[in-house]
């Protein structure tokens, strides 16, 4: 867990983006956020590594539709966001707070990434 929790929470210095004013910082910041996004984007891994193995396409699906319910609804909120405000000053701390979110998630809900096994009486159902 401890690469994905690293990745979320550097993916969370996107804010710091609204607090420099030099063109060169907010591109080092950027690259920063957005190299932990994809460092610590390993979501796939813990599903296959944490799903039953008959379960795994099922669990998969699951993972991904709600995966592509976050790509419709973050535009969305981000819009919302820009239209009030008219700004991108709160749209980074959107999304810079989510990744922080999605870090003590990880911390402080997510247990022991292990995969969960099925008796027999549960793969008859």
């Amino acid at each position: 867990k401890i690469p994905i929790i690293l990745g979320l929470i550097l993916s969370g210095s996107i804010i710091l983006a609204n607090y420099v004013t030099a063109i060169w910082i907010v591109i080092a910041v950027m690259s920063l956020a957005f190299f932990a996004k994809g460092f610590g984007a390993l979501g796939w891994v813990v599903v296959t590594d944490t799903s039953p193995k008959e379960m795994v396409g099922l669990s998969g699906g699951i993972f991904n539709f709600i995966g592509n319910m976050a790509s419709i609804v973050t535009p969305i909120v981000i819009g919302y966001i820009l239209n009030v405000t008219h700004s991108f000053h709160d749209a980074l701390i959107f999304v810079g707070t989510m990744g922080i979110l999605g870090a003590l998630s990880y911390l402080f809900i997510v247990g022991d990434i292990q995969r969960v096994e099925l008796t027999s009486q549960e793969t008859k159902l």
